[in-house]
């Protein structure tokens, strides 16, 4: 069987979640100077999102719904958890100005994967964190069009692969931002957001 062609999608959209009463709250919007970039096959992107654009060509529109199982399933109180809050100590001291109540903060689980992790409580010796994804037991709206759709090259590939395995991201794993897609937060497509529903954290990325 042909290898498939892993491709390179840029993507504007609109996305929704959608409660028990059908209605619709418009929680990330991209922008023509900042579209929503990725390459196919590499599980940056949530599989059912990949799936259906990849498919589409440049300029055709997209509008479909994701139930939480195709998404980032269901809320798990389970993994809402205190760490040490030495974790969280740079030269000696608590890292206050990035470690507060409600902070999205990037943490690596024991596999080396970076996820993004909600400040919940700080207190004289822990830190609690939500490890949800901040739209878990949500059912999702896509809405938008596709800006570029082609075979990526080695380049893109390669670089794709440095952020991924840590290369390119200088102190603060956050310093990926707007690079291939990397959001830092939000999205429905940052590979962070997939390893959340992972269990196990080992540490701050700093």
């Amino acid at each position: 069987m042909e290898k498939e062609t892993n491709k390179l999608i840029a993507a504007h959209y609109q996305l929704f979640t959608i409660n028990e009463n059908g209605e619709r709250n418009l929680v990330e919007e991209t922008t023509q100077e900042q579209p929503f970039v990725f390459i196919t096959g590499f599980g940056t992107a949530l599989d059912a999102f990949e799936d259906i654009l990849k498919n589409l060509g440049r300029g055709e529109k997209f509008d479909f719904e994701l139930d939480k199982d195709k998404s980032f399933g269901e809320y798990d109180p389970k993994r809402v958890i205190e760490l040490n809050k030495e974790m969280f100590t740079v030269d000696g001291h608590f890292d206050s100005k990035n470690i507060f109540k409600g902070a999205q903060i990037p943490l690596k689980n024991e596999d080396g994967n970076f996820f993004i992790a909600k400040v919940m409580e700080i207190g004289a010796d822990k830190v609690k964190v939500d490890l949800n994804h901040p739209l878990a037991g949500n059912k999702l709206n896509f809405k938008g069009y596709v800006i570029e759709n082609r075979e990526a090259t080695n380049d893109e590939i390669q670089t794709l692969l440095n952020h991924m395995n840590g290369g390119g991201c200088g102190g603060h794993c956050s310093g990926c931002e707007n690079e291939g897609g990397c959001k830092g937060e939000g999205g429905c497509g940052h590979h962070d957001e997939k390893h959340s529903k992972e269990g196990g954290c080992c540490g701050h990325c700093h």
